[in-house]
């Protein structure tokens, strides 16, 4: 499952097939799995960088992430963390994330990162060294925390 490179391409850079595939896997979680209706293209990803896994012409894994000011005042946000069904359990959530926090820092040095956590995942970002802030809130009906990475 990991023998394929993830990349990072900034919106402009991606081509028509990749934003496509992307944006398959975002619905096919997001949308159709967690059974949630809400609006995926909220303007931000034209402003995120994308890190993604391709694999046999299927989206395996993917996230955004957003410079300071986009998601929160003064924190580089990484977003829309989607793996696949058949992509789970098997580490690549993990190698992505990892991969997510290092090119952040490299981007934005000098910002803490801030994230909008599906509650059922907190330990998972506690892992990468994320640590719960303020109440817990409903985002789309599901269940919510603000966590920071200093």
């Amino acid at each position: 499952m990991h023998n394929a490179a993830f990349e990072l391409k900034h919106f402009n850079t991606l081509s028509g097939e990749e934003l496509y595939l992307i944006l398959q896997l975002r619905i096919e979680v997001f949308v159709v799995e967690q059974n949630c209706v809400y609006q995926d293209l909220d303007n931000k990803d034209k402003k995120a960088d994308h890190l993604f896994l391709m694999k046999e012409g299927k989206c395996m894994a993917t996230c955004r992430l957003l410079a300071p000011g986009i998601s929160y005042e003064n924190y580089a946000s990484i977003g829309r963390v989607a793996v696949g069904l058949e992509a789970r359990r098997t580490g690549l959530g993990r190698t992505m994330m990892a991969l997510a926090i290092t090119e952040t820092k490299k981007l934005w040095p000098n910002h803490s990162i801030k994230i909008s956590a599906q509650a059922y995942l907190q330990k998972f970002y506690e892992s990468f060294g994320f640590v719960h802030t303020g109440e817990s809130y409903l985002e789309d009906n599901i269940p919510h925390l603000g966590m920071v990475l200093v």
